[in-house]
């Protein structure tokens, strides 16, 4: 690695940790790393509380934003070779389930990853013992998807394709 590579590697680490300190300020700020504000929007008939809502479009509405502009007038990001945008723009089976399971654990918890994240560096119990949960969660996926690309591997070599 060159000195202009580990440069750019710092200064990518460093911007990402302030988008990430940015994006959790604004969490605490809103008040959206409270599971009672969480659960209060998903329940309009006791104490309806629509704040989700107005944080939800203020920030898709400055990605969106940012992101025409991005597209419009940069060619590569500041800090990587290339844009990472998906390739795929199906839904299937597993992305299915997976938006259901995380719709679930969001309506049941009261929190999502990036709240959890914040509300459990505060100490947080609750959100302490649900990004643990979390994390076995995305353990047990990321085996079970070695396990399923090794079968799949396994059955293209007998096949001989």
């Amino acid at each position: 690695m060159t000195a202009v590579d580990a440069r750019s590697r710092a200064a990518a680490i460093a911007m990402a940790a302030l988008a990430g300190a940015l994006f959790g300020a604004g969490l605490v700020i809103s008040g959206m790393t409270q599971p009672a504000r969480i659960a209060h929007f998903l329940d309009p008939l006791d104490g309806w509380d629509p704040s989700l809502a107005f944080v939800m479009a203020g920030a898709v509405a400055v990605y969106a934003a940012c992101h025409a502009w991005i597209r419009r007038r940069v060619d590569r990001p500041w800090f990587d070779i290339r844009f990472h945008v998906p390739a795929r723009a199906d839904m299937d089976r597993q992305l299915v389930a997976g938006a259901a399971i995380f719709g679930v654990g969001w309506g049941l918890g009261g929190l999502c990853p990036g709240p959890s994240v914040v509300a459990a560096a505060s100490g947080n119990t609750s959100a302490i013992a649900f990004v643990l949960a979390m994390l076995a969660g995305m353990y047990l996926r990321h085996r079970t998807m070695e396990r399923d690309g090794a079968a799949a591997a396994a059955r293209r070599h007998r096949s001989g394709a």
